[in-house]
């Protein structure tokens, strides 16, 4: 065999071993978006529990509140009755005077701690209510999660049975490349995001979408050494005119 059908051949089988790549690439993509599907339905869940929590933090703050100010309404009732009680004793009309002021600051102290109490009852309520809905909507998502992960683990362990497959291809045809290539094209597939091998398209290099030089291209379509793009440097390939065509 001449040399330019040795490298014709490691041309060939470098596409063929991006192709696998390519294909395994695929695998683990599929298994990432299948696991991001259940990371993303267990967010859900999380920031449920999060908003579960806070609205019954927000209840119970306002419930303290709500105590609170019962206990200063009950301090105001009782300042009302004692100043009540002491007019009864009282000679003069400032003493009169003042306790009358005093009953009618209480009783307006009275007033607005209870337009608060109902205020607050109502945004207990409102919280309570909030927190039950999450509560229903979270009992509803982990029961959905549940049921995805089972698919999950069905489709990935699929998956991975195809993978398996692919990668014994992989196995047998790697090492028949010469161990200097095959560690250029390892590095160039980490460097490139997977793509190594490109083919060219009327002198484009179809990983950069750069021109290349024509003298280059026509040494690209001889196929008698490796080549490789001089803007990104992948290892670059060419087909036939029709094939090309068609694939365009």
């Amino acid at each position: 065999m001449t040399r330019s059908g040795k490298l014709n051949e490691e041309i060939n089988k470098l596409r063929g071993l991006q192709e696998i790549d390519s294909e395994i690439d695929g695998f683990d993509k599929k298994i990432d978006n299948k696991r991001q599907e259940i990371a993303e339905r267990e967010n859900s869940i999380t920031d449920k529990d999060s908003s579960i929590r806070r609205c019954k933090e927000k209840a119970e703050e306002l419930e303290q509140n709500q105590r609170e100010l019962k206990i200063e309404l009950e301090d105001a009732q009782t300042r009302i009755k004692d100043r009540q009680n002491k007019m009864m004793q009282v000679q003069t009309s400032r003493e009169h005077q003042a306790l009358l002021k005093e009953i009618e600051d209480n009783k307006r102290l009275i007033k607005e701690h209870e337009d608060q109490l109902i205020q607050i009852m109502e945004q207990v309520e409102q919280f309570e209510k909030d927190a039950a809905e999450l509560e229903n909507l979270r009992t509803g998502e982990k029961k959905l999660l549940d049921e995805q992960i089972k698919e999950v683990e069905k489709a990935v362990k699929k998956i991975n049975t195809r993978k398996k497959t692919v990668i014994k291809k992989r196995n047998v045809l790697a090492p028949e490349l010469r161990p200097g290539t095959l560690k250029r094209y390892d590095l160039l597939r980490n460097k490139r995001n997977g793509s190594a091998v490109v083919q060219t398209v009327n002198g484009v290099c179809q990983g950069c979408f750069m021109t290349i030089p024509p003298q280059q291209y026509n040494e690209v379509m001889k196929g008698d050494k490796l080549n490789f793009c001089p803007t990104c440097q992948r290892i670059l390939y060419f087909r036939e005119k029709e094939t090309e065509s068609a694939d365009a």
